[in-house]
């Protein structure tokens, strides 16, 4: 499977590649927009599930964005200032009071993904309609925008997330994520874990400017829709959201080449409806 790097991740929202080449100064990155709305649930053939959305304890999915800037990476005689550092894992936290319930739902798998494509993936693990992620890649001698799908799967202990980019060069990684439970006034918080791959050989990693994603799943049982993910049955003074972006440093897919440099980003999401 051909494989370059990018992202994703709010989103997250994920091999094993080459260090990217270091520069004079250090990589600086910054998160200059962050998002997390509540939205009914997609349905994957079109349309969203009824009686879902931005209401109390309503089945919920998650719209999230982020935008990024940067520099100091991937320094050239063209573009003497670098670019964005690559992006080795995003944190995202769930506001107390929001449930998951991955009972019920099929799991796609990391190898399926890899081997396969999402249309390995059983259908019941469908957990977003086509996302987008625009990144920076390396291409000859300069540092260009590759435009990717992302997709995400329910597996493993959590998500998986499925980037595909084809211009100016073929990619494909899988990022892996697993919730854990995060202190007040966050609940669950999913860890994806992004893998460092080289565009080519030698050359700087890619890097990410945005994410747009929709994260959510629901199936039907009986006359029950079953939610992946439910919001809080209570709110006073909106609903915190927060993320945590890691440039650089390393996991268990590889180096990224550069020390290791934490962002947060908080955003409030207003309180949800009572009712439908």
């Amino acid at each position: 499977m051909r494989r370059a790097s990018i992202c994703l991740a709010v989103l997250g929202l994920i091999a094993l590649g080459l260090p990217a080449l270091s520069s004079a100064a250090e990589p600086t990155a910054s998160i200059t927009k962050f998002t997390a709305k509540a939205i009914p649930i997609p349905k994957p053939g079109g349309g969203n599930w009824p009686k879902t959305g931005n209401v109390l304890g309503a089945g919920s999915a998650v719209e999230a964005e982020y935008e990024f800037t940067g520099e100091g990476y991937g320094a050239t005689p063209q573009n003497p200032k670098g670019g964005i550092p690559p992006i080795s894992q995003v944190n995202f936290y769930l506001p107390a009071g929001a449930k998951i319930h991955p009972q019920g739902f099929a799991k796609c798998t990391e190898a399926t993904l890899k081997n396969v494509g999402p249309s390995g993936c059983p259908k019941t693990s469908i957990a977003s309609p086509l996302g987008s992620v625009l990144g920076e890649v390396t291409f000859g001698t300069e540092r260009v925008p590759e435009e990717s799908e992302l997709r995400a799967f329910v597996g493993g202990a959590g998500l998986l997330f499925y980037t595909a980019g084809h211009s100016p060069v073929a990619l494909e990684l899988v990022s892996v994520g697993h919730y854990v439970h995060a202190s007040a006034p966050y609940g669950e918080e999913l860890i994806t874990l992004v893998p460092p791959v080289a565009t080519v050989p030698g050359a700087p990693l890619a890097s990410v400017k945005t994410i747009h994603i929709k994260a959510g799943a629901a199936f039907k049982k009986g006359k029950k829709i079953i939610s992946y993910g439910t919001l809080p049955k209570k709110c006073k003074g909106g609903l915190p959201v927060k993320t945590e972006v890691i440039f650089g440093g390393s996991n268990q897919y590889g180096n990224f080449g550069i020390p290791a440099k934490t962002v947060p980003a908080t955003y409030k999401a207003p309180c949800p409806k009572k009712h439908f």
